[in-house]
């Protein structure tokens, strides 16, 4: 199963607040911790752990924290052969509050995730191509995400998009997309529609699908997952736990959904083998710290049948 992630690396400070403060507030936090993270590097590496061989195309700074990030991905097993050190501009930044029931607010400095461009993806051309699903996100340029869809595309690759941060997306992109991997609020950025059943959830769904999309997996936190496509649609649920940090849980989502999908799972049970990774990595503080192991999803997936 072979993966390639085009995407943004960040390194993240973390503080943990009993609360997230209003515009204005100061709130006292209770710690302070970085770690590596950025959407793309998260999915890699989530991919990697779950079983996938996976290669990062993507660009960190010259600096410390690019090193931490390269030396994170390759301990993950994750080919970084095409991951640039760009020479002018320093790494991705994230400041990431957490409140005391797992909420977040984050700001991102995308860095030299800015400069990732169409001859970086021209330079990993054979491996995109040898690879069973191409997954994007947008913290890098957007015309770079619609050239390696295109590219992937073209070339029967699967693409799974991940549409966050929300940015408005043409047709043209979309037409690219196997798989559109949006949560309730990016759902609701797309199509305007306010969720607040399955009902609503389903209608977002179709108005996607009427854009040129065969399928759409729209994520629901707590209430698990909705999987639309002009066969129907399907609710797959959450499994409960204590949150206390939901910072990678969409990237820990969409990473085992690629390696479930890529092993030829169908889609009730790739997205119930996603929820369940999601759903470990809420437990835990962090980003790419949070993510489990391939084994403790399986186990997971056992005692909750």
């Amino acid at each position: 199963m072979k993966i390639s992630v085009v995407g943004s690396s960040n390194t993240d400070m973390i503080i943990k607040v009993p609360r997230l403060p209003v515009p204005g507030e100061t709130v006292i936090g209770d710690s302070f911790t970085v770690a590596l993270g950025g959407k793309g590097a998260n999915q890699a590496v989530a991919a990697a752990r779950f079983g996938g061989d996976v290669t990062f195309i993507g660009r960190v700074g010259n600096d410390v924290f690019g090193i931490q990030a390269l030396k994170g991905l390759k301990d993950d097993g994750v080919n970084i052969d095409f991951t640039v050190k760009d020479p002018v501009v320093p790494s991705g930044i994230a400041q990431i509050v957490v409140d005391e029931n797992g909420r977040n607010i984050i700001t991102v400095a995308s860095g030299a995730n800015q400069n990732l461009c169409e001859q970086d993806i021209m330079k990993a051309r054979k491996s995109i191509l040898a690879s069973d699903i191409l997954m994007l996100q947008l913290e890098v340029p957007n015309q770079t995400v619609r050239f390696a869809a295109k590219l992937a595309f073209e070339n029967n690759i699967r693409v799974i998009l991940n549409p966050a941060p929300a940015h408005p997306l043409d047709d043209e992109l979309l037409g690219y997309i196997s798989v559109l991997t949006p949560n309730k609020q990016e759902a609701e950025y797309l199509t305007g529609i306010s969720i607040t059943d399955e009902r609503s959830v389903e209608l977002a769904g179709r108005i996607l699908l009427e854009r040129g999309l065969t399928r759409v997996i729209i994520t629901l936190g707590t209430k698990g997952a909705m999987v639309i496509d002009n066969g129907g649609a399907e609710h797959v649920p959450a499994f409960h736990v204590k949150s206390i940090d939901t910072t990678a849980a969409s990237d820990v989502f969409n990473g085992a959904l690629a390696v479930a999908l890529a092993e030829g799972k169908n889609f009730y049970e790739s997205v119930r083998f996603a929820n369940a990774a999601a759903a470990i990595s809420t437990t835990r503080l962090g980003a790419q710290p949070s993510i489990p192991k391939r084994e403790e999803v399986m186990a997971w997936l056992r005692k909750h049948p």
